[in-house]
């Protein structure tokens, strides 16, 4: 039922972005020739409406073919908005690009430029809404009981509940646990027999008593009875580790059954959301910790974007660093710059520079001391320009010389760095890319006196899931609500 689901709603997906490709052409010629809003040619200065047509017999099916490639006809219950935004952005620019050398080829040299960018940006808007529309209306559906996906967990143990758990919270994924398959006597925890389904669930507390568990349990022995008995879209394997000697014969019996095996791995928490996997003489190997910026090609697209928009925010805030260079001088006794150590890229110290917001102190203060809300040793024009972040914007020149990126996890003291890497596990990873000015923690709210955890974890995030349009996101974010931040002082 859920596969055919599927297809009629890919079909429809289909259809309507056909639509959207079609009316956005419509309406992209209206606003470039007939609306007033864009200085419009004389009549007759412009190819006429129907000679705009004439390419979209060949443009809709290669949009919809691109768009399949970007993989949006894919189920995406998981998948969230913004992932599905950035494929429909990089669906359209590639798009738009076989557009132009489709008129290249035809040598349709008359067709309005200004038109090709208002259908670009009205396609991805129409693309967009409709998938959003789409997504509230099954989520809707979902939470009523319709449209579900029935899945079959085989395993109970600690990792069952925390997929149940992630399950009952949400309830828009659509997905229906039938039934719960294992071995009541080989239920453990800390070597503990239990005889009992029921006792094994009390072991585990209020984590269990929080979860509706599904009362229909059947043994492994039983899965082949239970995919035959049950309406199964797919299976999720939730086995402790050393149960992993059932996995052959879970996988080839639901693999017989033509049913979708998905496995949750008991070693979960020591690898990332997206592991990389490589091959080595057929045998695979899990990196488990890969880093797309250890791509060649990666790294000089985000060097290139670094030196770029660096050397342009130096232009457009030289003024904001004259006047405040100036400032300091007039205000309080002391250098205009301050440079300190901080631990880098493969945990090679550099001088990172800002503008100085504090009193002149001793070189052991200032490598231990932590800067609280209320710190006697900023200045008054300190504390304004820490709050603003302009104290931050010397770094740009760090980002020129290669010691920084716009984007990235901030560097910390050595002393520091000594410090929490005893203490708080995965620390160390930070150093596998380049610090940056700003990062996924900053713009999350976890910047200055905050959870070192917490900022760690969206460093490791940000290290994990790099992608140049997570760079852009940032920067973004950054400019609209980074700067000025509460937790910044």
């Amino acid at each position: 039922m859920i596969k055919e689901n599927q297809k009629y709603l890919n079909r429809f997906l289909v259809v309507m972005d056909a639509l959207g490709i079609a009316v956005a052409l419509i309406l992209a010629w209206y606003i470039r020739f007939k609306s007033g809003i864009l200085n419009a040619p004389d009549e007759g200065g412009y190819l006429t409406f129907r000679e705009y047509l004439k390419p979209v017999i060949c443009i809709i099916p290669i949009y919809l073919f691109i768009y399949n490639i970007f993989n949006l006809y894919t189920p995406y219950r998981f998948k969230s908005i913004y992932q599905e935004f950035v494929n429909i952005l990089k669906a359209n620019i590639a798009g738009i690009l076989i557009f132009i050398l489709v008129l290249f080829i035809f040598k349709e040299t008359d067709y309005s430029r200004y038109l090709l960018f208002i259908f670009n940006g009205i396609s991805i808007f129409f693309t967009t809404a409709e998938r959003v529309l789409i997504r509230v209306f099954l989520r809707h559906v979902r939470k009523n009981g319709y449209n579900m996906k029935h899945i079959l967990i085989v395993g109970y143990s600690p990792l069952t509940i925390e997929l149940l758990k992630r399950l009952k919270r949400n309830k828009q994924w659509g997905y229906n646990v039938l039934a719960i398959i294992d071995n009541n006597k080989n239920l453990h925890k800390k070597d503990i027999e239990y005889s009992t389904l029921s006792e094994y669930k009390k072991s585990f507390g209020e984590v269990a008593a929080s979860v509706q568990v599904p009362e229909d349990i059947c043994v492994i022995d039983k899965l082949q009875f239970c995919l035959d008995n049950y309406d199964i879209d797919e299976v999720f394997i939730t086995l402790s580790i050393d149960e992993y000697n059932k996995l052959g014969h879970i996988i080839n019996t639901c693999e017989k059954s033509g049913v979708r095996t998905q496995i949750i791995p008991d070693y979960y928490k020591y690898i990332p959301a997206k592991p990389y996997v490589e091959e080595v003489d057929g045998l695979p190997i899990i990196n488990i910790r890969y880093i797309p910026l250890d791509n060649l090609a990666n790294k000089m697209i985000k060097r290139f974007f670094d030196i770029s928009i660096s050397l342009i925010s130096i232009v457009l805030f030289s003024p904001i660093m004259l006047a405040t260079a100036l400032i300091i001088k007039l205000t309080s006794p002391g250098p205009i710059l301050f440079k300190q150590e901080r631990v880098g890229l493969n945990k090679k110290t550099f001088n990172m520079y800002k503008f100085r917001s504090m009193h002149i102190q001793k070189d052991e203060e200032e490598k231990v001391q932590w800067t609280t809300e209320n710190d006697q040793r900023k200045t008054k024009f300190g504390s304004f320009i820490r709050k603003t972040s302009i104290d931050e914007l010397l770094q740009l020149f760090n980002v020129l010389k290669g010691d920084m990126s716009l984007v990235g996890p901030r560097p910390e003291r050595p002393y520091f760095v000594d410090k929490f890497k005893e203490e708080i596990p995965k620390y160390m990873v930070k150093h596998q890319v380049r610090p940056g000015i700003t990062g996924w923690a900053q713009v999350n709210g976890w910047r200055g006196d905050t959870s070192i955890e917490r900022r760690i974890e969206c460093d490791i995030y940000y290290i994990e899931n790099w992608s140049f349009w997570l760079d852009v996101k940032i920067m973004l974010l950054t400019v609209f609500k980074g700067f000025v931040n509460k937790n910044a002082y």
